[in-house]
């Protein structure tokens, strides 16, 4: 046999300690002294029972699912017959949830085991509808689980070796039913067994025969096959003979093990003058994979004694070609095996032993197993990455979809968890978003341990204790919210110079025990009560005046800048009616305005506000000069909101007040100078002369825009909802870089209450407007979600909101309809003329659907968008650059013509209204399976 990988030594040892000594000891369920683990699912509490025919000890499920997910039943009365395991009896439904796990451990990393599970649904729901889902083993696809009837016993079996100290077997809802489980079962395996079966693909059970036994009962099992293998007694009465022997068949040397019981029996033709043994056998189409790989291992050993004039030589052969090059010739109660090297793919199976010339007697065969392919190279989560989030689930008690593998399938990744995929390596975990989670308790240590992490919120929780140093050396961590918990101590060092070189935005604001300076968590030295009286006035008195002399120096020389890297707790709040308003922005006269502008000269653009014109200040900079005209809908308030909130939000991708003038009725705000004018203007119509831009150019201003939207959602406090974006509201500087301006109708709100916001008028652009704000009047940060959503389709398509051909259609709706049938560039703007990577473009199409989904609860948050983004961004440089991309993205499109883009994430439940798969072994350990499908004798 050739192995793909050969296992090192230490490997194999490791292992064979494993299966001889029951591996790690078990903390959750007691495991048998081989390492066996057995569960009965469904089985309440903490309850067990030795089984009466395999003397195994069973447990329930508690510790190895979730205590809350699922419900237990019993199956109904009429089911259960005495033959039938106790196993059956009971079963553990999922009726919540796109996938639920088994997390089955401590394993072995490297080596082999056998994992099985069983179901029969015995009605236990009184709906009389046996559901039909799908089975994972990991992040691979195992089977696709149709329970037929409700009194059919399906069991699914699978030989795998298991890359972590843990396997997860996932019950997935395909829509077709509430998916349910009767047991668990996994026995290590020697390393040495199945060689077929190695880290990329595993081995699917399809029949596993002993041939020839008189009793069609007797099912071998544990104890006579120490692995737990179960061997189904397969006679045909009419076309073959049994063989057997009362002695011992077992050799030394045999690769399989296969139990003594199983080889003393073996069938050769009925006519003993027929040289050949013929098996058909007729593979069932597996709904995932139509056309797979099949091994097919025959166990062989001669049970009688022959004369010496006697031979018995045979070859096999597979469907006319030879398995084996040499014939075989056995050997009185020895063992043999010949199986396939690689998988063979037909749609029948003609299995044939077929007698040498110089042979005097007929082929015989003692033992079948049948296996199809399952490949298993789909890589899961990083395994630190995975650990340290089901620590941080068990630690917090999440209660979300925290399920199975964090990041894969993308499909039912982990809620409020984003992930990064790049090409054949792992999943790394990059953003956690717990806020409003009620985590209680110290900031769990295992966060260090995610060390792609680049955004973690734990904001508005119950968190106690210090802040973990540990934290900041996340190399990659960008942005740490903490603020609104019960955190004390002081911020450790790691962080202060974090935040001094402005590689990391921290908030912390509302932990009222939180030292925000070394030196005020440091107890001061007391030497008498008379002391403190005069010394505490003195030094109170002191800071005061200090203080105030440092504000009012800074205020004075502070020019206009970033303040992006503050570290102290931003709690202010807005005043929409502080006309004085305070703050460092230069504040002008009319005159001044006329002066800047050259008496209003030359106007750059109009908008609700008014017009905009071109002018330069004193020193020679060029500004844009925003002028309130008498028929704009915004008075005061809205122009004392704008002023006031551009002077505290400072991003380099949000345009810069530098201005404003409220002298009597004249209004003004003087921006910096966007050279090259809105973005509006480059993609769907205006000035005839801008550049046409590229794809990379489009994402990059898509990125920037994004990160814009993120500050003000997560980087303000109170945050801000601009309520008005649109492809006119972001503006280009010289060298493209993108700046969303016009903050004139932007809301400040408060995470307590974001819902509760509501407005006496609807405000924002048609075609641009979330329509779940337009229905309740209430406006999210996910309201500007949908906006730039929209926006990101015009930079793929070119094509305004609204289109007219002939009749009236959202970009959306378009942009779906060409979708659905799975051609991109049936959506793409053909000024690119196709200079773009398709993969990075099905991605960005793939985001904005998702951000424009109809309820809000399903699209991204700003800090999801801009992760992905740039994601896009990498694809388009690679491709730029003229790095091969070897993976197609296809995210969420299928040939659906009624396709509706309404879900975050998306579901791509495929239709499992199919006949049962070939995986499917629809018989117990009890009785003799009926072999319809299988194998047949001729």
């Amino acid at each position: 046999m050739e192995q793909p990988t050969a296992a090192s030594p230490w490997l194999l040892l490791l292992c064979l300690a494993a299966v001889a000594t029951g591996g790690v000891p078990q903390a959750r369920a007691q495991l048998e002294s081989k390492g066996f683990i057995s569960i009965d699912c469904g089985l309440p509490g903490t309850a067990s029972y030795v089984d009466a025919g395999t003397k195994l000890s069973y447990v329930s499920d508690a510790g190895f699912t979730d205590d809350a997910a699922g419900a237990n039943h019993n199956i109904s009365a009429k089911y259960i017959r005495p033959q039938l395991s106790r196993r059956y009896h009971n079963v553990r439904s999922f009726p919540d949830g796109a996938r639920n796990c088994y997390t089955l451990r401590p394993l072995v990393p490297g080596c082999k085991y056998l994992v099985r599970a069983a179901f029969l649904y015995g009605d236990y729901d009184g709906l009389g509808r046996p559901p039909i889902f799908n089975l994972h083993l990991g992040v691979n696809y195992w089977q696709t689980v149709n329970v037929s009837t409700p009194g059919s016993e399906v069991t699914a079996e699978a030989i795998v070796v298991v890359p972590d100290d843990f396997v997860q077997v996932c019950l997935v809802n395909t829509g077709a039913g509430t998916p349910f489980v009767s047991a668990l079962e996994l026995r290590p395996l020697k390393m040495k067994f199945y060689p077929q079966a190695n880290l990329t693909q595993g081995l699917l059970v399809e029949h596993r025969m002993n041939l020839g036994p008189a009793d069609e009962t007797n099912i071998i099992r544990y104890p006579v096959d120490p692995y737990d293998r179960v061997w189904i007694p397969w006679a045909d009465p009419k076309e073959w003979t049994e063989i057997s022997t009362t002695r011992q068949v077992q050799s030394d040397d045999d690769d399989y093990e296969v139990p003594s019981a199983v080889m003393q029996t073996a069938v050769t033709p009925l006519n003993a003058s027929k040289k050949n043994l013929d098996i058909s056998w007729d593979p069932v189409p597996q709904p995932r994979n139509p056309s797979p790989g099949y091994f097919i291992v025959m166990h062989f050993s001669e049970l009688q004694i022959l004369p010496s004039s006697a031979v018995r030589q045979f070859y096999v052969r597979i469907n006319g070609m030879e398995l084996n090059m040499t014939a075989a010739k056995l050997y009185y109660h020895g063992t043999g095996v010949i199986s396939n090297v690689k998988p063979y793919r037909y749609d029948k199976f003609n299995i044939s032993l077929h007698a040498t010339t110089n042979s005097t007697l007929p082929p015989i065969v003692n033992a079948i197993e049948l296996f199809s392919v399952m490949p298993t190279s789909i890589l899961g989560t990083d395994s630190q990455d995975v650990s340290a989030s089901m620590a941080i689930k068990d630690k917090y008690h999440v209660q979300k979809n925290w399920m199975g593998d964090p990041c894969i399938p993308k499909t039912i990744a982990w809620e409020r968890l984003m992930c990064s995929y790049t090409i054949a390596q792992t999943p790394r975990i990059i953003s956690v978003n717990l806020s409003f989670s009620g985590p209680s308790g110290d900031i769990l240590s295992s966060f260090a341990n995610l060390k792609a992490l680049q955004y973690l919120d734990l904001s508005n929780n119950n968190l106690t204790g210090t802040i973990p140093d540990a934290l900041s050396q996340l190399p990659l961590l960008k942005f740490l919210d903490l603020s609104g918990n019960q955190l004390s101590g002081s911020i450790p060092s790691g962080f202060l110079k974090r935040i001094q070189d402005g590689s990391l935005n921290l908030r912390y604001g509302n932990n009222l025990n939180l030292c925000t300076n070394n030196n005020s968590c440091q107890p001061a030295k007391i030497k008498s009560k008379r002391a403190i009286k005069f010394v505490v006035p003195i030094a109170v008195t002191m800071v005061i005046v200090v203080v105030a002399l440092t504000l009012f120096s800074s205020l004075r020389r502070k020019k206009r800048g970033s303040m992006k890297n503050s570290v102290k707790p931003q709690n202010e709040t807005t005043n929409d009616g502080d006309t004085s308003l305070g703050l460092e922005t230069r504040q002008l006269t009319y005159i001044e305005i006329e002066r800047i502008t050259n008496n209003l000269r030359h106007v750059l653009g109009k908008g609700g506000f008014g017009y905009v014109y071109d002018g330069f200040l004193e020193d020679g900079t060029q500004v844009a000069v925003k002028i309130r005209s008498q028929s704009s809908n915004q008075g005061d308030k809205e122009f004392l909101a704008e002023v006031q909130i551009l002077t505290r939000i400072h991003h380099k991708n949000l345009v810069s007040l530098i201005g404003f003038c409220k002298d009597g009725e004249h209004m003004a705000l003087v921006y910096e100078f966007m050279s090259r004018g809105t973005l509006q203007e480059h993609i769907v119509g205006g000035d005839h002369n801008t550049i046409c831009l590229s794809w990379r150019q489009r994402l990059k201003i898509a990125v920037e825009s994004a990160q814009g939207l993120e500050y003000l959602h997560k980087g303000c406090n109170p945050p801000l909802i601009h309520r008005d974006v649109k492809a006119t509201n972001i503006l280009l500087n010289t060298r493209f870089e993108a700046k969303i301006a016009d903050f004139g109708l932007s809301k400040a709100f408060n995470h307590d209450n974001e819902t509760q916001i509501s407005t006496n008028v609807i405000v924002g652009t048609r075609g641009y407007m979330d329509p779940e704000y337009q229905t309740t009047g209430q406006p999210t940060t996910k309201s500007d979600v949908y906006s730039f959503g929209v926006v990101l389709l015009v930079l793929v398509t070119g094509k305004p909101p609204t289109l007219h051909n002939p009749q009236g259609i959202s970009i959306i709706e378009w942009v779906q309809q060409r979708l659905a049938k799975g051609n991109i560039e049936g959506v793409v703007d053909v000024r690119m003329h196709g200079d773009h990577d398709v993969n990075s473009m099905w991605k960005a199409a793939d985001i904005a659907l998702k951000c424009t989904a109809q309820a809000s609860s399903r699209r991204p948050n700003m800090i999801d968008v801009v992760l992905q983004l740039q994601e896009c961004l990498k694809l388009e440089e690679d491709h730029a650059g003229g790095e091969a991309n070897t993976s197609f993205y296809t995210g969420i499109y299928s040939n659906d013509q009624n396709l509706r883009y309404d879900a975050y994430p998306t579901n791509q439940s495929t239709n499992v209204s199919q006949s049962s798969t070939g995986f499917e072994m629809e018989h117990s350990f009890g009785r003799v399976p009926t072999m319809d499908n299988g194998p047949a004798a001729r």
